[in-house]
């Protein structure tokens, strides 16, 4: 048996936001029939932040009238300075429903990603400088009331998305310009945004994962004095330990190149098994709808808090393959979507406490509220979880003391099991635990 050590004294600060999203609730204010509704269970989950990318794929959110700047400004020889150049309506709704779960909207500036034939709204603005001017009245609407806006104060705001994606293939889905004219692109409309709006959070590129090209992205914005409030990337995979790397690398090259005080955001991520087989992809929806990705969830989430990550935003709260939360259909809560409800109790406590013992595949969250008691989760992830034997852990937070358990596996979707003095536990691999201290 292994014994988890945490040592109450050693005290190291807030808990980071690592149960944000991609997407907000489905909730329709104007729907007659066909109702249903996820803004509850939604709002339960104390989602801090939903980056409104991929939304115009999504019907209830407005479909191609939402969020791309293709469908805010669909014309471009319009007058970027004439409210009536702007199509609002459809993100107005969509942005406003977020909100109503509590939610800030993380906005996306650029187009949704093109799996079509035919690609339409992914190629470079004719004028990068209107471009910038375009994205600047959409904040103003937002955050300053422009054209009968709003005063929402949406802090984070991110340029493009994955323009490195496919950058060798003749399938381009995200970018089709160049490397070259994409600095050029995000120069000018960095440059721009934080003349206009110093105090808000300029950043990107949503980097789709290659770090050669995030060098020399990273370089070049140093040498033309960009500024950079914030790096996004992505990373899917089925190893934990995949993403705290990645992060470490990226950390290292924005320290390089005087980015140091830019936030870390990876702002997709989540399982996927990669292979060569016909039905990987198959596989990996399964896997994402079921306890396996659940658990994936709650060690990725548990080994970001030490990591250099400073926010995680899970792809994706939108009806489609990749929401391991809710179902497609009936929008009831999935075993993934239990992660999510788990760790907003972790923002009423005052402190993380670290576990400063480790055991192969096993990952801790543990923190302490304003009257020293404890609430911490414990996971048994492993990818081979078929071939994997159960493993026995006691934790120990140095006093005695009454815990509720809650238990999140195969069979039990979050609920409460018992209270209990003792805090040994014999897990089967993909296994959460919840542990409040009474």
């Amino acid at each position: 048996m292994d014994i988890l050590h945490f040592d109450r004294s050693k005290q190291y600060g807030h808990f980071k936001v690592l149960n944000a999203v991609n997407n907000g609730p489905h909730h329709r204010r104007h729907a007659k029939d066909q109702y249903r509704s996820n803004l509850e269970a939604y709002k339960a989950a104390r989602i801090p932040y939903a980056r409104n990318h991929d939304a115009s794929f999504y019907w209830a959110y407005g479909r191609e009238h939402t969020v791309d700047i293709s469908a805010i400004f669909p014309n471009f020889d319009a007058d970027a300075y004439d409210p009536a150049s702007y199509n609002f309506t459809c993100t107005d709704e969509y942005t406003e429903v977020t909100a109503l779960a509590g939610t800030e909207t993380f906005f996306r500036l650029g187009q949704t990603i093109e799996h079509y034939i035919k690609k339409f709204h992914i190629y470079p603005p004719a004028d990068f400088k209107k471009w910038a001017v375009i994205c600047e009245h959409i904040i103003r609407h937002y955050n300053e009331g422009w054209a009968n806006g709003y005063h929402l104060d949406i802090q984070y705001w991110e340029i493009w998305n994955e323009p490195d994606l496919d950058e060798d293939s003749d399938y381009r889905r995200t970018w089709a310009g160049t490397r070259a004219e994409f600095f050029d692109l995000y120069e000018v409309a960095a440059k721009h945004l934080k003349s206009c709006f110093p105090n808000l959070k300029i950043g990107g590129p949503a980097l789709a994962g290659n770090l050669e090209w995030a060098e020399e992205f990273l370089k070049e914005m140093q040498r033309r004095n960009v500024p950079l409030d914030f790096f996004s990337w992505h990373r899917y995979c089925t190893d934990v330990k995949k993403i705290t790397d990645k992060a470490a690398a990226i950390d290292a090259l924005l320290e390089r190149y005087g980015y140091q005080n830019a936030e870390s955001i990876l702002n997709e991520w989540n399982y996927w098994y990669r292979s060569e087989s016909e039905d990987a992809f198959v596989h990996t929806i399964d896997m994402i709808k079921g306890i396996k990705g659940a658990a994936f969830i709650m060690a990725v989430m548990s080994a970001a808090q030490p990591s250099s990550i400073d926010m995680l935003m899970y792809y994706d709260a939108r009806p489609t393959e990749f929401n391991g939360l809710f179902q497609t259909d009936t929008l009831r809560p999935l075993k993934g979507y239990y992660p999510f409800l788990w760790y907003g109790n972790f923002y009423d406590l005052v402190a993380e406490i670290r576990c400063e013992s480790s055991v192969e595949d096993i990952y801790t969250l543990c923190g302490v509220d304003g009257d020293g008691k404890v609430t911490a989760v414990l996971t048994y992830y492993t990818e081979a979880d078929s071939t994997s034997s159960e493993k026995t852990v006691s934790l120990d937070f140095g006093r005695d003391g009454t815990y509720e358990i809650y238990l999140l596996d195969r069979d039990h979707d979050g609920e409460p099991i018992e209270t209990v003095r003792d805090l040994t536990f014999t897990l089967k691999p993909l296994t959460c635990i919840l542990i409040k201290e009474k």
